[in-house]
């Protein structure tokens, strides 16, 4: 239950080996600037950069999960950094290649690809630079955007050194008398199983209170991630940050613009099943860290293997290709079970290049860490799919279709607990409630974040001031509107968005997995009806970064331009907390 890094490198020495032939190759790139007109040049380069990705991939992914094992090791966290410097040097180094290949003009190019067959994974490439021509600069400025690429990285850096190494438990006493610490990993289980309204709200405020302690700190840190996405922008010749994280993968505005807007005309659902619980829980007041506690009561636990069992029985039905990849992506060595002392908080899977992918978990026995693990085999099939189908050059796919595999687990892992209920009417409200917090969390909370996102960009761009006040009032002003709760009253809660990394760490993120998730809960829909189905899953999974996401999606039969993609979540939640009421009343 733990990570075999001896499957990337046997031993650092290996990694330094590979590390330092990889820095000599700075020598060399230099070598073909002013000369990629020549097809032997232009080839040569092109195969050249095809061996740099993936020994880049490889260093960089062995440091960082290393790192990610316990963040308090400064070897580990410097090593990471050195492989970041490296990753900055040659882009700096590489920077020349996009103005020199745009000069050459894209019928000239894609002749060359046309004359060998060892570059035409290189073509979609193409497609997307000449697609981004319009922002693409001089080289001499796209080596000075290089020079800075590290320090305007640094916002993320800060991020994770003040939640993570200089965070630490905290040791709480209960009204009972009973102390207990406090973890990222542990404290939400505590908010679903206290009883007592004031222990809850100790557990609550005690952990916020780093947030609340470091407000300043924080706000300044995204005040610094805000500013390199705006000197970007700015220096592309972008007209929003939006735009200038959605244009290079030729997604419309439209599609999140219709997100946020489908969300917000549906809050009143939200309304609806909080007024359910707050009825149902004895409550005076529903507050946001009352969300955690259940409607039954059920004290089922799942241990790693049984959450693994479950997940292949939930996708036994389907096409042999698909359950493989679920066991090849669960195997012995390639996933970190669990939580332990200086470990990255969450859940992830990450594959490099032409390498198996590994999964962090932080599992505490829980229904919910059963779907955590079906939520990040979903990525890892992703990789093994792309893997198997896609030449280097095209298997790192998007963001924007990566939740889209991770969620489509999850719908069968959830439709299998429903249909293999044998018994009590309790266990099929619990079933209910994880569905419709499901949706609560993965499209309607992630949606919020996305519009606090879009909004403390439009403050930047607009040149006001970026203050904790500011941040938090954005935050009071969403929570009020999604679920008429006022977090002003919570303790600490107004700083939520210092609580979230991805708005530091990958800003315009967060609203992926709302569009995956509807996405993909047509595309499950579909392989409801017809099992045969997952052919189409499949393919997307195995198009890795082949096109365009949106036209990749579009492929698959699910068109995220209009507003239906989005308003079948909606429906489905309806549905869902109707079924509930009824169950409730029974």
């Amino acid at each position: 239950m733990k990570w075999k890094l001896e499957n990337l490198y046997a031993s650092l020495s290996d990694w330094e080996k590979d590390f330092q032939e990889l820095s000599e190759v700075l020598k060399e790139i230099p070598s073909y600037q002013g000369l990629l007109h020549e097809f032997d040049v232009f080839k040569k380069y092109y195969l050249r950069q095809r061996e740099i990705t993936i020994k880049l991939h490889k260093l960089y992914q062995y440091a960082a999960l290393k790192s990610d094992l316990n963040k308090k090791v400064v070897e580990n966290a410097a090593r990471v950094q050195k492989v970041g410097y490296l990753l900055s040097e040659i882009t700096r180094a590489t920077a020349f290649d996009a103005p020199e290949i745009l000069a050459m003009g894209k019928e000239k190019v894609l002749s060359y690809i046309d004359r060998d067959a060892e570059l035409e994974e290189y073509r979609f490439s193409v497609e997307q630079l000449f697609h981004r021509q319009a922002y693409v600069l001089d080289a001499k400025s796209e080596g000075l955007l290089a020079n800075y690429r590290q320090l305007s990285s640094q916002g993320s850096s800060l991020y994770s050194a003040l939640a993570v190494s200089d965070n630490s438990s905290k040791k709480v006493v209960l009204k009972d008398g009973k102390e207990i610490t406090l973890t990222s990993g542990n404290y939400r289980s505590y908010l679903a199983d206290l009883k007592d309204a004031d222990d809850r709200e100790l557990v609550f405020k005690t952990f916020f209170s780093h947030y609340a302690d470091h407000k300043y700190t924080y706000a300044q840190i995204y005040n610094t991630v805000l500013q390199a996405d705006l000197a970007q922008m700015k220096s592309r010749g972008y007209n929003t940050s939006l735009e200038s994280y959605l244009h290079s993968n030729k997604i419309d505005p439209v599609v999140y613009h219709n997100l946020v807007s489908v969300a917000h005309e549906s809050t009143d659902l939200i309304k609806r099943y909080y007024a359910i619980r707050k009825q149902v829980l004895h409550l005076k007041k529903h507050r946001t860290f009352d969300r955690f506690m259940p409607l039954a009561v059920s004290k089922s636990q799942y241990s790693y293997d049984e959450a693994k069992h479950l997940f292949f029985e939930s996708l036994n039905h389907l096409d042999a290709r698909f359950k493989d990849k679920a066991y090849e992506a669960l195997e012995d060595g390639y996933v970190d079970v669990y939580e332990q002392e200086g470990k990255q908080t969450g859940a992830y899977s990450w594959g490099a290049v032409n390498e198996h992918p590994f999964i962090l978990l932080n599992y505490d026995d829980t229904l919910n860490s059963v779907f955590t693990l079906a939520h990040e085999a979903g990525h890892s099939m992703h990789s093994l799919f792309a893997h198997e189908a896609q030449p280097v050059a095209t298997q790192s796919y998007t963001i924007f279709v990566a939740e889209i595999a991770s969620t489509f687990n999850e719908h069968l892992l959830l439709d299998y607990f429903i249909d293999n209920n044998k018994g009590s009417n309790d266990d099929k409200i619990m079933l209910l409630q994880q569905s419709i917090d499901d949706i609560l969390a993965t499209f309607f909370r992630q949606t919020l974040f996305a519009t606090y996102e879009l909004r403390a960009h439009e403050l930047a761009e607009k040149g006001e001031p970026i203050t904790h006040e500011a941040l938090s009032k954005i935050m009071q002003e969403l929570y009020l509107d999604y679920y008429a709760i006022d977090i002003s009253e919570e303790p600490g809660k107004s700083y939520i968005w210092a609580y979230i990394p991805h708005l530091f760490n990958t800003p315009y993120y967060v609203y992926q997995y709302a569009t995956s998730f509807a996405a993909s809960l047509k595309l499950y829909e579909l392989v409801k009806e017809d099992p045969r189905n997952i052919e189409k899953h499949m393919a997307l999974l195995s198009a890795g970064g082949n096109d365009f996401p949106v036209d990749q999606v579009k492929k698959a039969g699910i068109d995220l331009t209009k507003k239906d993609a989005f308003t079948a979540v909606t429906n489905r939640l309806k549905t869902l907390i109707d079924e509930l009421e009824l169950a409730l009343k029974s």
